[in-house]
């Protein structure tokens, strides 16, 4: 399809016309001067000015007394934010171009006769037109409505008024719409801007308490250390004890081992004089053997590890029972202890500090 070819409209030109140059808040077609916006969308100066009105309560006109820098509101069109200077929407410049075809399209418009039934026709009087307005009923009807139809009771005002009424009052309402649209907007960016910050704020807390819960591992791998070291410690001290006196007891053994084996061997001495020799010192050592050097020995559960068991039910339930409260409720608690004395022996015991609990817990059990 060529250039021209896509110029042709379905359609009255003239209306296609007509439709671009109506304003998308007034519905009326644009009035002087026209204002375009940065987005290239067109408003009529009086429209776009109380949509900044609108959008900025606070903001006076050209002969107010209060001045402000600025202000903002976005395009009914398309929706583009546009950022006033201290003019406001006077700062805005006008388009020449829409100005002129308007003018063009009106004196056109103006030269052409009037089409028939291009203006409504009453349904229940076929050849009248509707010209009035019944302000009872709030509909358009004909004056022949009003003398003998259904609207002779009713209270009519001209067409023109009510037309006028209506366009100002969906104008207004417009304005209104389009600036609740810009507060509900800014209070959706308020929302998104909460939503990352909680975001932020939540994966901050979490590395914080990582980090503190980690120093709390710490402190436990610590004492769990500790322990084993004082098991091993009396570990080793124990069994050097038990193999010292295994070590002496088999050195008692072997020696009387080899006592026995030269008693007997005495014993087969025949000749009386050389067993008589011998028998007076063998025989006094075969008892003092038998009343043997009293070794040492080890009493009764010496091998029992049982004292180093640890019950920590009581500090397991007292974890979980902890109220991890933030720094400024600890601070407000350690000033409470030092005006107030310790109640002991009640339920309501005042937190301490996570770190120096655990150590009392650990050196209590120790």
């Amino acid at each position: 399809m060529d250039y021209k070819s896509s110029l042709i409209q379905i359609g009255n030109p003239m209306e296609n016309l007509e439709k671009q140059l109506i304003c998308p808040i007034c519905l009326e077609m644009f009035t002087k001067p026209v204002v375009i916006l940065p987005c290239q969308h067109n408003l009529c100066r009086k429209c776009a000015n109380d949509i900044f009105q609108a959008a900025n309560p606070y903001w006076t006109n050209r002969s107010g007394s209060v001045s402000m820098s600025g202000g903002r509101f976005r395009c009914p069109s398309c929706r583009h934010e546009v950022i006033m200077d201290r003019h406001g929407v006077y700062g805005l410049q006008r388009n020449l171009l829409v100005e002129n075809i308007i003018d063009i399209y009106k004196q056109e418009c103006s030269s052409r006769p009037l089409k028939k039934g291009g203006h409504p026709m009453c349904k229940e009087h076929e050849d009248e037109k509707i010209n009035i307005y019944c302000l009872t009923c709030e509909v358009p009807t004909c004056s022949m409505c009003k003398v003998f139809g259904v609207h002779k009771a009713c209270e009519v005002a001209p067409l023109q008024n009510a037309f006028q009424g209506q366009k100002t009052e969906l104008s207004n309402c417009i304005s209104m719409l389009v600036a609740g649209n810009d507060r509900v907007q800014t209070i959706i960016s308020q929302l998104e801007d909460s939503c990352r910050v909680t975001k932020e704020n939540s994966h901050q807390v979490k590395e914080e308490l990582s980090q503190k819960f980690d120093v709390l591992y710490a402190i436990l791998d610590e004492k769990k250390s500790e322990l084993l070291q004082q098991i091993t410690r009396e570990q080793e001290e124990k069994l050097s004890f038990i193999e010292a006196l295994i070590q002496q007891y088999r050195e008692q053994l072997d020696k009387s081992t080899k006592l026995v084996e030269t008693a007997i061997q005495s014993m087969d001495e025949p000749g009386g004089a050389t067993f008589l020799l011998s028998a007076k010192q063998l025989i006094k050592s075969i008892v003092e053997a038998s009343k043997g050097c009293q070794l040492g020995k080890i009493e009764q559960g010496f091998e029992n590890m049982d004292y180093f068991t640890l019950n920590l039910e009581h500090i397991a339930d007292t974890l979980r029972a902890i109220d991890f409260g933030t720094e400024e409720e600890e601070e407000v608690i350690e000033e409470d202890q030092d005006e107030e004395e310790p109640m002991e022996g009640k339920e309501g015991k005042k937190p301490i500090s996570l770190y120096l609990f655990i150590h009392s817990l650990f050196h209590s059990t120790t």
